[in-house]
């Protein structure tokens, strides 16, 4: 992939790109964006995989004003209009997805279609109760056992990474909590503004996801009209991880039908 910078509102948001086609905006999940990760190769059949660094996270930098999902969805339309993109596909990746629903309610007719894969965003359930698990409160073993269909495999280990991945890996959850930390894993504005989506939009989750609920993710599609869900089989919160050929050929079934 190429990598770039581009200066945006007085933040340098660090740039990856690869493949020619249908421009497909790509947002990462909260454990960061990797250009060598599996699934990237997949997703560049036919399209443009343009793939930020959310602000915070990998080589992006994060200025003071910036402080919630809605901020990272301002800066990522002008973003768009930077490179000259006027309509996108968008695949985003928990609170990638976020990130690209909130998008697409602020500005419908940019996006073509949409893929949100184990979202965050929404409050959906009783007020007195969570509807995703606190994973920082939770102890990190139980984390990984909720996130991942084989949580052996993708525990995390820092003994395996360089000081640089390190000072990465700790800089992401950092901004995480930032973002998304109060109120929980959600804008209570966003369920009232998802009326205005007009994508097509395919919502994704493994099926041994312990984090997004099969009745929140439920719940959550029902806001956005007509919406369809996709379970990916022995996969948990990332299924671009954990089975990145089922989920590519989901996501490019979808946007390419």
């Amino acid at each position: 992939m190429q990598r770039s910078t581009i200066a945006i509102a007085g933040c340098e948001i660090e740039m990856h790109e690869q493949g020619a086609g249908t421009p497909t905006l790509f947002l990462h999940a909260g454990n960061g964006f990797r250009p060598d990760d599996p699934y990237v190769e997949a997703l560049t059949a036919g399209r443009r995989l343009i793939c930020p660094s959310h602000p915070g996270f990998g080589e992006s930098a994060l200025p003071d004003w910036l402080d919630c999902i809605d901020d990272i969805a301002h800066l990522y339309l002008e973003l768009m209009d930077r490179l000259g993109l006027t309509k996108v596909d968008i695949i985003g990746c928990s609170i990638g997805g976020w990130i690209a629903a909130d998008m697409a309610t602020k500005s419908p007719e940019r996006f073509g279609k949409m893929v949100l894969v184990g979202p965050g965003g929404v409050k959906t359930g009783p007020a007195d109760r969570l509807d995703i698990p606190d994973i920082f409160v939770l102890p990190a073993n139980e984390v990984t056992r909720l996130g991942f269909h084989d949580p052996v495999k993708w525990a995390f280990d820092p003994g395996k990474l360089s000081d640089a991945e390190l000072v990465v890996a700790l800089r992401n959850r950092e901004t995480l909590a930032l973002l998304v930390w109060e109120p929980y894993m959600h804008n209570p504005k966003l369920l009232h503004r998802l009326q205005r989506v007009t994508s097509p939009t395919l919502f994704m989750r493994g099926a041994s996801d312990g984090l997004i609920s099969a009745a929140y993710l439920e719940r959550y599609a029902a806001l956005v009209k007509g919406a369809s869900i996709v379970t990916i089989p022995e996969a948990g919160h990332m299924p671009h991880f954990e089975q990145p050929a089922a989920f590519a050929a989901a996501a490019l079934k979808f946007l390419d039908y």
